[in-house]
Parts: C-alpha cells; structure tokens; sequence
C-alpha cells in the first residue's frame, strides 16, 4: 500500500502510469514507453525535458547560494534580477512582484493584497472578487473558493461567502447561448448580467474581477472577440480591477507573449504567473501588481512592523536562477515567435476533426486547444461525464500520445513550446486513430444520443 496522497486523482485509480524519464518532447515510462507529451506535463514544460542549460544554471546557483529568504530586509541579486526582469517583459507599467511557488498560492496571494490595499487606502469595505464559472484559479482554501469547478468544490466546505467570492456568467458560447442567439448577443447578455449583479452588490464592495484570458482546466474556453473589451469597460466604468490569471496562458502559450496581448485585454491591474516561468525546472510563482498599489502599502507596513504575508521560499534562489535562465533562452532563440508558427500548425490540424462524428467543437489559440467531445453532434448534447473523454485519453496514451480530460469529455492539447511540426504530425495521428476506437466504443456501448 502506497503511504502517497495522490494530487488530483480517483483515489480508486492510482499509479497508472509511472514516468522515469524526459528528453525534449518525450517521457518514458518504468516500462520503457515512450510518449509524446502533449500537455507539456501539466501545461507547464515550455522548453521540454533535460535542456541542459537550465540544470547548468540551477547547479551553479545551488553551488553559489543554496538558499536564502527575504524576511527582515534581507535579500539576494538573482531574486531582484528576476523581478526587474519581470516587469520589463508583462504587460503592465511598472508593476511589483511577489513570488510564491506554485499558481494557487500567487493567488491567494493577490486576494491578500487586494484587502491590504484597500484597508490602507480607507476602503475595506472592497473585498469583493468576481470570478467565473468554470473557472480554474487553484486549490488552497482561498483559491480554490476563486475556482468554479464543481471537483473542487464539493466536500472541502469552502469559505467562498466568507471570502467574498462572487460568480459571473461563463464566456463559453458553444456551451453558454440560448437558442439561436448569436455570438454578439451571446456577449451583450453575460456582460449584461455582471453589471446587473454589479450594480446589485454595490460597486464600491468590489475589488477585482479575475480571469484567465483563455482557461485551461475547464475547458480551453477561448471568449468570443468582444468579450473582453466589453468586460473591461465596464469593470473600468466602476473601478474594479482586472486581474488576469496568466498560470496557464503566459510565456508564449497563445501564439503570443501573453495571454492579455492574445485576447486583447488591455493593461491588467494585477497578473498571476507560474507554470512556464520556469519551464516547470523549479516551482516558482509571482504576483505582479501596480505600482501605486505597493506605495499606498508602504506606511501601513511600517505602523504594523511587517507586512505579514510571504512564504519561506519567497525568490528561492535556484528557482529564481532557473527562471532567469528560462526567460534568456524565450528570447534568444525566439520561442515565442517560434511557437506562433507551430501553434498555427497545430490549429490547422486540429480543426480538421471538426467533421468527426464525435466532435462537437475544436478550440484554442496557439498550442493550446481542445476537441469536445458530443454525444449528438447535431445538438451539442454532452456526454452524461467523462468516461468517454477518459476512454479517448487512454487510447491516445496506448499510441504513444499523452493528453488530458478536462471539463467532462473534452481532449485538452498544450505541448511543449518547442514541438516540431512532424511531432505535432505524431500528434494528430494518435488523436485520429483514437477518436475512431473511441466512436466504434461509443457505438457499442449505445453511448451516442
């Protein structure tokens, strides 16, 4: 009996599928087979397995300065390096980092932030965070309550009142229109319906509106064109900041730098980073907000003799060395633009399983994307859960591909930064060959409506 509590698994289903080893694109596991890894791990393993740069790089920092905190005015070059880098790359003006070291708690970070501001600025009555369904933001307490996924929700008894977590519309049209509404419509109602529960809350209770600019877990929703823009006017309409989740979406994962300059989000108040700010080589986090914000903590910090808040790995050297080397290597060999060829590549493939039987939408942006996989393809009809979206994970597995099921029945894609386009090719012909064993199943199990 393992003495392991396994992340994110059916404790009935542990220790499937045991990884021993990476090189680029690849995994083998303790059998020896190899596979393509098509999530980039966990949508996270930008520049591949065993780049020897970055282990060189982690080994002379940890030969160097193996560790040090930032607690009490201490501090060290590469964690101030790192930040000032950082600001120079996202897109906002002048922002302050925090570092943590994984997504969930740079977001829990940010909800502590977002109240220590507003106390220091004489508004703790904006507390408030709109976040939306089927949104994925983390799984520490706060975070998780942020998250509008219904498995990580049940049973934990989140605080989500208590914290002030309010829910807005999903931008999911395939999944979220009414009869024949269109896009536009589609967009003017969800929009229409923030600003209701906006204006119903009270304006001046609200602090933030988060979002990930095109979601991974719940789906690879990627929001209709004038989404965004919409949001944001409003938001700006009533002084509530925006604050993207870019975990996912960040370092050229969308065909772009960013996931905002992708979706057209326009100077996000505050970003979450995490995933591919290391190439997934350290854990590592950041919580980057506006300038002003920092400055108006700064005496409030001083009359209670610490800012509270930070973790004891806050700008791990080595996490912080490999992260450095990572970013150097985004733009020397210019993967960014690399990976906007590839993800057009990749698109391209995916859309021609939009004819598949069993395929009621393809969706993404960059190498990022998703089949959804329909009970009726006529109608959208979903599958009652994902045993079917499970079933074709595994068929791809058995051909040397590893995907992932997200949001039910829906076959999520995120390789690595660095994919070929003959690897991309590999891909696809995996995918192809299991959505067919996945219909002759559907088929005879009498599955399909």
């Amino acid at each position: 009996m393992t003495h392991l509590i396994y992340p994110t698994t059916n404790f009935k289903a542990i220790e499937q599928i045991s990884i021993e080893r990476g090189e680029g694109c690849y995994v083998w596991d303790d059998q020896g087979n190899k596979y393509l890894e098509g999530m980039a791990g966990l949508w996270c393993t930008a520049l591949g397995y065993g780049n020897q740069e970055i282990i060189q790089a982690a080994s002379e920092q940890m030969s160097k300065l193996t560790f040090s905190h930032m607690f009490g005015g201490k501090t060290h070059s590469v964690g101030i390096e790192l930040a000032d880098k950082l600001a120079e790359m996202i897109p906002m003006q002048d922002a302050v980092l925090s570092f943590g070291n994984s997504g969930s708690d740079a977001n829990d970070t940010h909800i502590k932030l977002l109240r220590y501001y507003h106390e220091a600025i004489g508004r703790p009555e904006r507390r408030k965070i709109i976040a939306r369904e089927r949104s994925y933001h983390g799984v520490t307490i706060a975070s998780a309550a942020l998250t509008g996924l219904p498995v990580t929700q049940a049973h934990f008894d989140l605080p989500v009142d208590a914290l002030g977590i309010l829910r807005t519309d999903h931008p999911h049209y395939y999944r979220g229109k009414i009869g024949s509404e269109s896009e536009a419509e589609f967009v003017e109602r969800i929009v229409g319906n923030l600003e209701t529960m906006i204006l119903k809350e009270g304006p001046e209770t609200i602090a933030a509106f988060i979002a990930e600019p095109i979601t991974g877990a719940s789906g690879v929703i990627v929001p209709p064109e004038d989404y965004y823009p919409k949001v944001q006017a409003l938001l700006n309409k009533h002084g509530i900041m925006f604050w993207a989740d870019e975990v996912i979406t960040g370092f050229g994962r969308t065909g772009n730098d960013f996931g905002c300059t992708t979706m057209g989000i326009n100077t996000p108040d505050m970003m979450t980073f995490a995933k591919q700010l290391s190439s997934a080589y350290m854990p590592i986090s950041a919580s980057a907000i506006r300038r002003d914000m920092y400055e108006a903590m700064i005496d409030q910090s001083a009359a209670a003799g610490a800012f509270g808040h930070g973790y004891t790995y806050s700008s791990h050297p080595v996490a912080c060395a490999v992260s450095l080397k990572v970013l150097e290597i985004y733009q020397r060999d210019n993967i960014f633009e690399k990976a906007a060829i590839t993800g057009e590549y990749l698109q391209q493939r995916l859309s021609d399983f939009a004819d598949h039987p069993l395929v009621g939408e393809v969706r993404g942006r960059g190498l990022i994307g998703a089949l959804e996989l329909v009970a009726n393809k006529e109608t959208g009809q979903a599958f009652a859960d994902g045993a079917v979206g499970a079933y074709a994970q595994k068929a791809a597995q058995d051909r040397g591909v590893i995907l992932r099921t997200v949001a039910g029945s829906s076959l999520a894609f995120c390789p690595p930064l660095i994919i070929t386009t003959a690897q991309i090719d590999e891909i696809i012909q995996a995918t192809s060959q299991a959505l067919d064993q996945t219909l002759e199943y559907c088929r005879k199990e009498q599955l399909l409506a």
